[in-house]
């Protein structure tokens, strides 16, 4: 899949949303935003006020009720546009995908078996459960998982990425996704869903906002903000009686009701209000072009409040694969006498490990790789029972495992391992390395002895221990997760730059971690691929699940990387906090905007009712008619000059929660203090200008 990027003024975007913004209109989707619903009846009644002021019966001059007329709805049209713009965005996206999803014919087959019965069917067809044959060159026609068969898989049409992977059964790597392509032998895939249901289609759901519910935090905003207007709403309400009254007695004039309602929509927290949707929209959508699918707006929100990080050591916090680097023989044992056995036992084993040991001993000691026919040699290949592997020679047999595997071996030759040897073993083990033994016997029936190590070496990823560090500032902990011993994975995490580890962990040890964080009070993010993860993942606050890994494990989580990246898990914080730092920011700005209007727009709202109220027009506006007005524009353009800024999101930097707070009440609360003073004065001289007021 070809991630889509979309500029925000995209032609063909601004069309079809101004388009959008004018079906909006219907009360059904304005009853949805509490705020700009009794903007949306304010602009209602001005309009009936204008049709009465041209008709004669004049509650205010018609030319003024019509300006305030057609800016109020402006308002409400300009927040339309920021949530139809944010909503586009994602239907564009969605409209890609859909290209994407090819129907194609399937496989079927009776049982799992190769050798089955089998009919072709249209991959609509198919049902979970549903066993398919996938040959080379044929499209996986839905997501499932691999029961039988190991093979190359294109997966750029999901990921982008053009490199093939390897699927096979029985592992943490047999999920496929539909649309992927076999490029090598075959695989037999049960269906794990049914037609409408595949990642596929949860994307396009998802970037179209028809699963889009409002989070609980958002949904406590909107509350906040629907009370705010209701007091905003009364009190403007009791204020036309209270200046009729006063009229009478001052012998002043009456407020009028157009002003009311313009005063009611100016200092109403219409701002926020019009831009809150298109933020959670717009949240969702960056998730989306990270290519992660989060099950709900919840799971985002959740990331940006996270404090703990666990991250898997190999993949995440290491390349993965480990690399030989040191040869150290045995006391008495040449080290060329060592990397030459290592060498030998290597030749056939192609793994990244074993690759490196021969590139090692050419590199270091010139030995050069040697035909495996010319050997005549039985290797012996790794398996997890044993942990080792090695060659039998004519003269002799060579293995290279784990300490304690090859103590094993050697004991069963009625040897043990040198003191002199375990004691290197353990200096390299807290090193942050691994030790790989290498002994030999020869043949036939030879004693058995310990030629020495190889240090193989976990990479740490180059700029890792500076993310962790960005992490630190911004208070959030990370740990490693790993299997290796408590040695080994003391140096690792101290040469990562991470806070704390769990060493030999299995699957009850993270979730017994999981719980007793999160019983101190921390929310907790972690990632996964394998079955063994679900209970964890199912447990952790932000559980983000391998799109590579099982089914189980993307059942778990609440988050998919389709990337299958590990270390996605701090882009999807940092996408988290700069969802909830852009609501909060605007939100401050909006806040402080209404408390300037506030202060502006009073003393010259009220000046013909109490004229000593003039005294307090700061600003100097021309007149009551035009210090209205002009705070009516302005209400309505701020929500279009904020529209790039809450689609894009606030500027994110690494920082602690203080520093963020005193950041945003500069910026943006002190910031939203000024501009509506410099900007009513502006829009109040252009108007004057103009000879409008």
């Amino acid at each position: 899949m070809t991630r889509i990027r979309h500029t925000l003024y995209e032609p063909r975007l601004l069309r079809e949303a101004t388009l959008a913004a004018v079906r909006k209109l219907t009360p059904r989707q304005q009853w949805r935003n509490p705020v700009m619903f009794t903007v949306w009846i304010g602009s209602l009644g001005t309009t009936v006020l204008w049709l009465t002021a041209v008709t004669g019966v004049a509650d205010a001059p018609a030319d003024f009720t019509l300006a305030v007329c057609l800016w109020l709805w402006f308002t409400v049209l300009f927040a339309n546009f920021a949530e139809a713009l944010a909503e586009g965005r994602g239907k564009a996206q969605a409209d890609s995908l859909r290209r994407s999803r090819t129907q194609v014919q399937a496989l079927r087959l009776q049982a799992p078996q190769r050798e089955a019965g089998s009919e072709r069917v249209a991959s609509s067809a198919l049902r979970a459960g549903d066993h398919v044959l996938v040959e080379a060159g044929e499209l996986i026609p839905g997501d499932g998982e691999v029961v039988a068969g190991i093979a190359s898989v294109n997966e750029a049409a999901i990921t982008g990425e053009s490199a093939p992977v390897i699927r096979e059964a029985g592992g943490d790597r047999s999920a496929v996704t539909g649309g992927t392509t076999v490029l090598s032998d075959w695989l037999i895939v049960r269906i794990t869903s049914n037609p409408g249901e595949s990642f596929l289609d949860r994307m396009i759901a998802l970037v179209e906002g028809a699963q889009r519910q409002r989070t609980p935090n958002e949904i406590a905003l909107a509350i906040l903000l629907a009370a705010l207007t209701l007091v905003f709403l009364l009190v403007t309400a009791t204020l036309l009686p209270f200046s009729q009254y006063a009229a009478t007695a001052s012998g002043g004039a009456a407020v009028s009701l157009t002003v009311l309602i313009a005063l009611f929509v100016c200092l109403a927290p219409t701002t926020i209000g019009g831009l809150l949707s298109a933020i959670g929209i717009a949240g969702m959508d960056r998730m989306i072009q990270a290519n992660v699918i989060a099950t709900s707006g919840r799971a985002i929100e959740a990331a940006g409040d996270v404090d703990v990080l666990l991250l898997d050591k190999t993949g995440t916090i290491t390349l993965g694969n480990r690399q030989a680097t040191e040869f150290v023989p045995a006391p008495g044992v040449a080290v060329e006498r060592l990397a030459d056995a290592a060498q030998l036992a290597s030749l056939a084993d192609e793994t990244p490990e074993g690759r490196s040991i021969v590139v090692l001993a050419k590199e270091r000691h010139g030995l050069r790789g040697r035909a495996l026919g010319a050997l005549e040699a039985h290797f012996v290949p790794f398996s997890a029972q044993t942990r080792m592997s090695g060659v039998d020679l004519a003269q002799r047999e060579i293995r290279k495992g784990a300490v304690e595997a090859i103590a094993a071996w050697l004991q069963q030759h009625g040897r043990e391992l040198p003191a002199a040897v375990r004691e290197a073993a353990e200096t390299v083990a807290r090193q942050g390395a691994t030790p790989l033994i290498v002994a030999e016997r020869p043949l036939p029936g030879g004693r058995a002895e310990v030629l020495g190590l190889v240090r193989l070496k976990d990479i740490v990823k180059g700029g890792i221990r500076e993310r962790f560090a960005q992490l630190r500032a911004m208070g959030i902990g990370t740990v490693m997760i790993t299997g290796d011993n408590a040695l080994t994975a003391a140096a690792i995490a101290a040469e990562a730059g991470v806070d704390d580890f769990l060493a030999e962990a299995r699957p009850e040890d993270k979730l017994a971690l999981i719980r007793r964080l999160q019983g101190e009070g921390r929310l907790v993010a972690m990632t996964g691929d394998g079955t063994n993860d679900a209970p964890a993942l199912a447990q952790a606050d932000v559980a983000v699940a391998m799109n590579s890994g099982t089914q189980a494990a993307k059942e778990a989580g609440n988050m998919v990387d389709l990337d299958s990246n590990p270390t996605k898990l701090i882009e999807i914080v940092a996408i988290g906090k700069q969802l909830l730092m852009t609501r909060g920011a605007l939100t401050t700005f909006s806040l402080a905007n209404d408390i300037a209007k506030y202060f502006a727009i009073i003393p010259a709202a009220f000046a013909g009712t109490y004229p000593a109220l003039g005294a307090l027009n700061l600003m100097h506006l021309a007149t009551p008619q035009s210090a209205l007005l002009s705070a009516v524009i302005f209400n309505a353009l701020v929500i279009v000059a904020l529209i790039p800024l809450a689609l894009r999101g606030v500027a994110w930097r690494p920082a602690s929660a203080s520093q963020l707070l005193r950041k945003h009440l500069l910026l943006y609360g002190l910031g939203g203090v000024l501009v509506p003073f410099v900007g009513i004065k502006l829009i109040d001289l252009l108007l004057v200008g103009l000879g409008v007021a």
